[in-house]
């Protein structure tokens, strides 16, 4: 199997082969057809986000086929189309898991940060933490589905969007464009806040009722706001454009800070919530949405040993939507 390993922060991932891995017990084996290149991969490589484990494979938007089953398995069956995602495992035990919030779980672990992901031929994921893809849907327009459209889909829930709602997404990459696809079928109003020009015009190409900078105001007052910049500058532009009793969700794993503001932005019951992941269930969710709206999703190709190129462009703000790993 082929490998691209992270063995030291802010170093370039090394191809490496080696023997292929079996399936331990509960676990299926993978062969990997595609996987999404994430921020959150590029914080770990670049030692934003401290390692948990060296070296690793990063990588979790995983899409391929079962290629073999651990002990125990029988959800899957060899040669079923299979995804796996951020959240690797969770204890199923704890307050949190058992009350349906196993994003929480303080003993959860997480694909490509505690355990080996995707930028690989094979994966090892635990069959319990998999899912099945939809139909209609190639691998490699899946893997964009299992973090930036599942979390971009938490993100909406979590700012209590609902139908005829003013919603504002702020930042316009790939989980961005997932979401607004979302809340397009939900029946919201979208208003999209993005640097971009060209950004700008694919929002409102895509149903977006207005698209303007981050300094420029929404038309209006939002209801929802979802921030997807991993920056607080633009935290506080939503809030200041969030009408009474309106949410901002910020969809970050790592914020750069967030600054110093008035608490009128605040006040009238204005809400300002975090996402921590996803749960399976939301998953499942998005993943019936995908097939029913019918999501699609806008990417960029790269090989498997390119996975440095596809971080390279994140980094520098050149993705055309999603970049995805071709195995």
């Amino acid at each position: 199997m082929k490998r691209m390993v992270l063995t030291r922060p802010g170093e370039p991932l090394a191809l490496v082969e080696s023997e292929d891995v079996a399936p331990g017990p509960g676990e299926i084996a993978i062969d990997v057809v595609a996987c999404g290149v994430c921020r959150t991969d590029l914080q770990i490589a670049d030692g934003d986000l401290a390692a948990k484990m060296l070296p690793i494979v990063p990588g979790h938007q995983i899409a391929g086929r079962v290629a073999a089953l651990g002990p125990g398995v029988t959800t899957f069956a060899p040669g079923d189309r299979v995804g796996a995602g951020w959240l690797a495992s969770a204890c199923g035990t704890c307050a949190f898991c058992t009350s349906g919030r196993e994003n929480l779980c303080e003993r959860a672990a997480f694909t490509g940060w505690d355990r080996d992901g995707g930028y690989a031929s094979r994966a090892i994921v635990r069959a319990d933490f998999a899912f099945a893809l939809p139909e209609g849907f190639a691998e490699v327009d899946a893997a964009p589905l299992l973090c930036g459209g599942v979390i971009g889909y938490r993100s909406l829930k979590r700012s209590g969007a609902k139908p005829g709602d003013r919603v504002g997404l702020w930042g316009f990459g790939a989980s961005a464009l997932l979401a607004l696809q979302i809340a397009r079928h939900w029946g919201c109003r979208v208003f999209v806040c993005t640097r971009s020009k060209d950004e700008q015009a694919r929002a409102r190409s895509m149903g977006a009722e207005w698209a303007g900078g981050y300094d420029e105001a929404p038309p209006e007052p939002l209801d929802a706001s979802v921030t997807f910049a991993p920056v607080g500058d633009v935290v506080v532009a939503a809030l200041r454009a969030t009408a009474r009793g309106g949410t901002v969700a910020i969809n970050a794993i790592h914020l750069d800070r967030i600054p110093t503001f008035s608490y009128d932005l605040l006040w009238w019951e204005r809400n300002l919530v975090s996402v921590a992941n996803y749960t399976r269930a939301d998953a499942v969710e998005l993943l019936e949405l995908a097939r029913t709206i019918p999501i699609r999703t806008h990417f960029e190709r790269h090989p498997l040993a390119d996975a440095n190129v596809a971080l390279r462009r994140l980094r520098g703000g050149e993705v055309d939507g999603s970049a995805v790993l071709v195995v």
